[in-house]
């Protein structure tokens, strides 16, 4: 889950000009600047965020731990059973009772692999050539009448990503992708806002998140960093990794 809207820097006469005065590299370093600078996130060890979901006219109060490189925990309670989704940097597994078993169990591929990008602890743009990922410029687009930079992002497993960052702050408002659920395709958006500074961090509080015709809404109540979390929460209960 990553920040993410606000004086332009050049008034662009001629579009491609403008764009070529932008850079990928440029661009994606005016953003780690506005979130908080590379240093304060390269010195963040863990993360639990803490709020609500708002779906099919449901609330439910989530947590979400992560820890670096790659360990992803969270936690959903609804009508009293807890949802569990989590990697531990190997294995992709949940608890779903909801599916009718209150039991570990791995996780179907295209669930796993959202949550194994979902885990990288600093997301795809940080560190991004490191990581095996591309980043293209693709030009300006207008995002609910914020001008934002749309860039191309293929993941090292060749998953796409389109990121949007606001032409004025360069925060990331929109990102959009393609998911495949049970061999159909499915138009994915989150649209990111209410932007707050925590330890000096500049993070999103709002998350809208449009999948095919279902909508949800995450609201974040708590941000805290460097919590102490052991390494077995992320880990597949013993007994059940088959």
């Amino acid at each position: 889950m990553r920040p993410r809207s606000f004086i332009a820097i050049f008034a662009l006469l001629i579009l491609p000009a403008g764009l070529s005065a932008q850079t990928v590299d440029e661009l994606i370093q005016k953003h780690i600047q506005a979130t908080g600078g590379y240093e304060k996130w390269k010195s963040l060890k863990t993360m639990k965020i803490s709020g609500t979901i708002q779906m099919q006219g449901m609330e439910m109060p989530f947590i979400r731990y992560s820890k670096r490189p790659n360990k992803l925990r969270i936690e959903a309670t609804m009508q009293g059973q807890t949802i569990v989704q989590a990697y531990d940097g190997k294995t992709a597994w949940w608890i779903f009772p909801f599916m009718g078993s209150t039991e570990p169990q791995r996780m179907p591929k295209e669930q796993a692999e959202d949550i194994i990008e979902q885990a990288d602890f600093d997301g795809p743009l940080i560190d991004y050539k490191k990581k095996g990922n591309k980043i293209e410029l693709l030009g300006k687009e207008d995002v609910e009448g914020t001008e934002a930079y749309k860039l191309k992002v293929t993941l090292k497993n060749g998953q796409v990503i389109y990121t949007y960052l606001d032409s004025e702050y360069y925060l990331e408002i929109k990102q959009t992708a393609k998911r495949v659920r049970q061999g159909n395709e499915l138009a994915v958006s989150s649209v990111f806002g209410d932007y707050k500074e925590v330890d000096g961090l500049l993070l999103p509080h709002s998350i809208f998140i449009q999948a095919g015709p279902q909508t949800t809404n995450l609201t974040i109540e708590k941000v805290e960093f460097n919590v102490d979390l052991d390494d077995d929460i992320f880990a597949m209960p013993a007994g059940n990794e088959k």
